[in-house]
């Protein structure tokens, strides 16, 4: 079997799935169809909004299917129409088993973690909000649970002790691209025969490092709302500095800043910061120090933070400067 008698069926929908099926595409695999999220409204004007994803299967002519529900029969036989052999998740949604497990090779999924640790909806943001120095990508199988089918490729990537979120999640999205068009070759080389492949199951490798360290913890990869944004300046510094990178570019760490007479700004993003730690600076948790024009820290459980890049409601980013030059906090 050779890369164009493989049928491919590619599901995503953010940014981050567009240079994998690009791989795909310009690297000569068959894919036959493409699915992702329905148009939504975005916007002041509420104008519908196409995916990442729809926008690069329209400019390259690939059938695209939308569908509301994964369990509609209408969208189930449209699917059936496309013969696929394989389907590819990137960054979607969680599938039904009437959809994975229609192709007779199954349905595998990139995700950016280094599985099992991570599993949910959220694992880049988590890994550099929990302080780790390395994480990565896996594609698996799909199965019934969320991200715990077997696996067949890993590979690890770094995180810089500074790093934000968006950069890491900007080199795990290329490294991504390899690491499927690497499994896909693995399907073709074992001539479709799904059994060939050497595949790991998460229990036994859970099992494996239990053995091997003594550690069977597991950090969960939630997805992230607004209340796991504001920051606990009860916390320590480190633990806060790795929150707001953690979350920056998107959707940002925030807090409150209470002006000079009294009124309440909420919420105050927060974007970059520096952390102090080993001493109070004489600044109680929560509470802020400033000299009006050119710095403003706030204190937490081991030292403090010093903030240097916000956005205040219905503003524009802006570093510590330029807020302060028009800001009079209590």
């Amino acid at each position: 079997m050779n890369k164009s008698d493989l049928r491919i069926v590619y599901m995503g929908t953010p940014d981050f799935a567009v240079p994998t099926l690009d791989a795909l595409v310009s690297g000569g695999y068959n894919v036959v169809g493409v699915i992702t999220m329905p148009d939504k409204p975005a916007g002041r004007g509420h104008k519908m909004q196409f995916s990442p994803i729809k926008e690069y299967a329209i400019e390259h002519n690939l059938p695209l299917l939308q569908p509301e529900k994964l369990k509609d029969e209408e969208f189930l036989s449209a699917l059936r129409e496309w013969k696929a052999d394989l389907q590819i998740v990137v960054a979607f949604r969680m599938l039904p088993e009437v959809v994975w497990a229609m192709p007779r090779m199954g349905t595998f999924n990139l995700h950016a973690a280094l599985l099992p640790q991570y599993r949910g909806a959220a694992p880049i943001n988590w890994a550099v909000m929990n302080g780790d120095t390395k994480t990565g990508a896996t594609t698996f199988f799909l199965d019934h649970q969320i991200d715990t089918g077997r696996i067949i490729l890993k590979e690890e990537l770094p995180i810089g002790p500074d790093e934000n979120v968006g950069s890491v999640h900007d080199r795990l999205m290329e490294m991504g691209k390899g690491l499927v068009c690497r499994t896909v070759d693995l399907l073709l080389d074992a001539d479709g025969e799904v059994t060939r492949i050497p595949t790991i199951d998460q229990d036994t490798l859970l099992a494996d490092l239990v053995a091997a360290t003594g550690i069977s913890e597991l950090r969960p990869a939630p997805k992230i709302f607004k209340e796991t944004c504001l920051i606990d300046w009860n916390q320590p510094a480190r633990a806060i500095y790795n929150k707001v990178r953690g979350l920056s570019p998107y959707p940002a760490a925030w807090t409150e800043l209470t002006l000079s007479d009294g009124s309440v700004l909420s919420p105050v993003k927060v974007y970059r910061v520096s952390c102090v730690e080993g001493g109070s600076g004489n600044i109680e948790p929560g509470k802020t120090k400033t000299d009006g024009k050119t710095y403003l820290h706030i204190g937490c459980a081991d030292g403090y933070i010093a903030l240097e890049e916000l956005q205040l409601p219905g503003k524009k980013r802006m570093d510590i400067k330029a807020l302060l030059n028009g800001l009079k906090l209590n």
